[in-house]
């Protein structure tokens, strides 16, 4: 009979102060319930926009007109919106988590923050989507500015792996540039989009987030060539 095998023992490494930090290695179960769990939160989050969308009434079913006069395109299509966005921020989660060797308590911390500004978006989806408040300006920038600090914790738990020592494959000093400065485009396109909405309404607001569609595969595009140039002799 074989012996039972245990997961590895989480590593011990000694934090600034000198005091010892426990890290959890991606080879154990303990890692992988940490990632399972933050999987359901997301995967929470994204169910719950649906309970923004109300149902019409029996009579608003009568023909489509009428039920157009009801807003539940409008809800629909928060509901689309955020459901895209909570879903691109599980991936991005799941593509961080991939980079990193180990979890410790600050990088927890970190992902955990990220995660409930996460859980909020169904709230904020509300403000924007819902007939009765979609044309204020207030519920556009607290959306906007819900999206712009879930990705910024977002990177503040990579850089807080990466400056632990905890990356799988670490980036030279130019490509984690182009990295910070392609992953800092979406906060700020949506914290743009609060001046926006300040001057000339909610709708000019939720417009100017579709600058992504542009701005993002661009941005890609030029930090990735910036990577890629090789590093002049000095």
């Amino acid at each position: 009979m074989t012996a039972k095998q245990h997961d590895p023992e989480p590593i011990a490494r000694a934090g600034k102060l000198g005091a010892p930090t426990q890290l959890i290695s991606r080879e154990t179960s303990e890692f992988d319930r940490g990632l399972s769990f933050f999987d359901a939160i997301y995967a929470f989050a994204i169910t719950l926009l649906i309970a923004n969308v109300d149902a019409p009434p029996a009579e608003a079913w009568h023909d489509l007109g009428t039920l157009l006069d009801t807003g539940v395109v409008r809800q629909l299509g928060g509901f689309a919106l955020s459901f895209v966005v909570i879903a691109a921020f599980w991936r991005v989660n799941l593509g961080l988590v991939k980079r990193v060797s180990a979890m410790d308590s600050a990088t927890t911390t970190m992902n955990l923050v990220a995660a409930a500004f996460v859980v909020l978006i169904p709230f904020t989806t509300q403000g924007i989507s819902d007939p009765a408040s979609e044309n204020y300006v207030l519920p556009t920038i607290l959306y906007a500015v819900n999206i712009a600090t879930a990705s910024i914790a977002q990177l503040a738990m990579f850089e807080v792996a990466r400056r632990l020592g905890l990356e799988t494959d670490r980036l030279s000093r130019r490509a984690h540039t182009a990295f910070v400065l392609d992953w800092l485009v979406v906060p700020a396109v949506f914290l743009a989009s609060i001046p926006v909405a300040l001057l000339w309404g909610a709708d000019a607001g939720k417009i100017t987030w579709a600058a992504l569609l542009i701005l993002g595969p661009l941005s890609a595009w030029l930090v990735t060539r910036r990577a890629a140039r090789p590093t002049p002799p000095r």
